[in-house]
């Protein structure tokens, strides 16, 4: 199953990038990272709605999206194999994950996500959240695997 990102930002060469770089390169298939920019300096308000149509318009039809919010699910590291699992046997060839900017996801991002999820209650640098949800992409392909890379 093939895995797209969606985000907002462009990371420059460092740590970030880096720590992308990595476990981006562990996936089967690797996965597409699509950075989105809105150039414009707008207000936060105008400028998450902005990024909220970016991201819709990089986004294939008919596949399962997942949007990254602190206010969504939160899954184990388990129940996210269980589900991408579920996905991929119920025919979807490819699972899209969007990340938003400083601001977050707009609204009508956040309505048109299969499902939302959260890498806990802490607001993270969106940044950061790439290497975060690649490790847990990682984490999901060994634990469906039968890798022992996963320790419960």
């Amino acid at each position: 199953m093939r895995i797209r990102l969606v985000a907002i930002g462009r990371l420059r060469a460092g740590p970030l990038k880096d720590l992308q770089t990595f476990y981006a390169s562990r996936l089967t298939p690797p996965p597409l990272i699509v950075e989105l920019e809105a150039r414009q300096r707008l207000p936060a308000a105008l400028l998450k709605a902005r990024e909220a149509r970016l991201i819709l318009g990089a986004l294939p039809p008919t596949t399962p999206a997942i949007a990254l919010d602190r206010r969504g699910v939160a899954l184990s590291s388990r129940q996210l194999a269980e589900e991408i699992a579920r996905w991929r046997d119920h025919a979807a060839g490819e699972l899209v994950f969007m990340i938003g900017g400083a601001e977050g996801l707009g609204t009508e991002v956040l309505d048109h996500a299969t499902v939302i999820v959260s890498l806990g209650s802490m607001t993270w640098p969106h940044f950061l959240v790439r290497g975060m949800l690649l490790e847990q992409l990682y984490r999901a392909q060994q634990i469906l695997a039968g890798h022992p890379y996963h320790r419960d």
